[in-house]
């Protein structure tokens, strides 16, 4: 039971986080910024131009499905900060320093959650599971999603490997492939590893995450 909770679970978030839609959500606007870049013989104005228009059509497209509009609509503003920054400093690179920016954060934020004891994979899994924050009543669990949790700080510390050499480079078309190849695909083999350490984690007599033991 335990097994098929688990499975079931895993499902949930994976549908949270958006699957390959999240990863087009992502990929069109960074793609759309290069080849506009380059069709305007390197124009930031021509990039950002046509990254924020395919970033709003995008969107438009998640909307319309009814598909994270918080999410959608935040991916939507990191497009249009990216352009503003670009076009700001005049630098082709600097559309893509800011999501190297929210991968730093999101790190930050993610050992920060662990090591306060409210690792962010128990508060995803809790949402989805409508469990609020019981999980954290349950030491096993407790200390099974800090260890999964550990998992996605690696995930963006691997992207800040690759991203930041990158970026002071100033390797624009680069630095459109690695964020492009760098996100579901990332994310997808992250989840499944977290999975994998948060079933290693629980005691076999665990009843599983959906059913937090408190007493």
């Amino acid at each position: 039971m335990a097994r098929e909770s688990e499975q079931v679970a895993g499902e949930t978030l994976a549908d949270l986080l958006g699957g390959w839609h999240s990863a087009v959500e992502t990929a069109v606007p960074l793609l759309a910024f290069a080849a506009g870049w380059l069709a305007g013989g390197h124009s930031i104005p021509w990039g950002a131009g046509v990254a924020v228009l395919a970033g709003a059509a995008v969107a438009g497209w998640r909307l319309a499905e009814r598909r994270r509009p918080v999410g959608t609509v935040l991916s939507l503003l990191v497009v249009c900060a990216g352009a503003l920054v670009a076009l700001r400093t005049g630098r082709a690179e600097d559309f893509f320093g800011v999501r190297v920016l929210t991968n730093a954060v999101s790190a930050l934020a993610w050992a920060a959650s662990i090591l306060v004891r409210w690792p962010l994979l128990g508060v995803v899994v809790g949402t989805v599971l409508g469990q609020k924050t019981r999980w954290r009543a349950d030491p096993d669990l407790l200390r099974a999603y800090q260890r999964a949790s550990w998992v996605w700080v690696l995930q963006y510390l691997v992207r800040l490997a690759v991203f930041i050499p990158l970026y002071l480079a100033g390797a624009v078309l680069w630095l459109a492939a690695a964020q492009t190849v760098l996100t579901w695909p990332l994310v997808a083999a992250c989840l499944a590893v977290s999975w994998w350490v948060l079933r290693r984690s629980l005691p076999p007599e665990h009843p599983g995450i959906r059913h937090p033991r408190t007493g």
